[in-house]
């Protein structure tokens, strides 16, 4: 059942971030609807910042005001998650919790595809997401940095580099 989970965004007042992540874990927990909502996030980032003691480390929130949890939406799961303190709503139209779509989590930054299988150069891969879904391709470059590959894909016989993220390929074994 938790396979048909989807994510929503839930507004909250700025700051309470946390605490509102904190109550609806909890609250699932106390209702015994762990089943129904799965996951809270809040996407951080981390920024360096320059102060008169030279540089500074700090993370902080992407997206203040909002937080993002994975639930499958029936009523009572939006129940609960509407009636913690701090959350002002869903974000969708007309009072609907409308779930993100796949790119979507993926641009936000939501959820990390864990990497399985780190790539080298010369590993033959297929592209298994994207317009070029399908083609068989060869490694040219990786920046384990930011997890993607330069990929060498033959199209209407000319070889073409493609810049793709390790969650778009997968490796052959030759």
């Amino acid at each position: 059942m938790a396979e048909d989970a989807l994510w929503y965004v839930v507004h909250t007042y700025s700051g309470y971030e946390n605490a509102v992540a904190a109550a609806i874990l909890k609250a699932a927990e106390n209702r015994r609807m762990q089943d129904l909502i799965t996951e809270v996030n809040i996407p951080m980032e981390t920024v360096t910042e320059l102060t008169d003691n030279g540089e500074k480390t700090v993370e902080r929130k992407t997206y203040p005001g909002y937080v993002f949890v994975k639930m499958i939406l029936t009523d009572e799961s939006w129940h609960l998650v509407r009636n913690v303190r701090g959350v002002t709503g869903f974000v969708g139209s007309d009072g609907k919790a409308v779930p993100l779509t796949e790119q979507e989590i993926l641009d936000l930054g939501v959820e990390r595809h864990e990497i399985v299988e780190g790539f080298k150069v010369g590993d033959t891969v297929k592209v298994i997401d994207g317009p070029l879904e399908g083609f068989l391709g060869t490694v040219e470059e990786v920046d384990t940095g930011k997890s993607r590959v330069r990929v060498i894909v033959s199209m209407f016989g000319r070889e073409t580099p493609v810049d793709l993220d390790y969650y778009q390929v997968e490796y052959v074994s030759e």
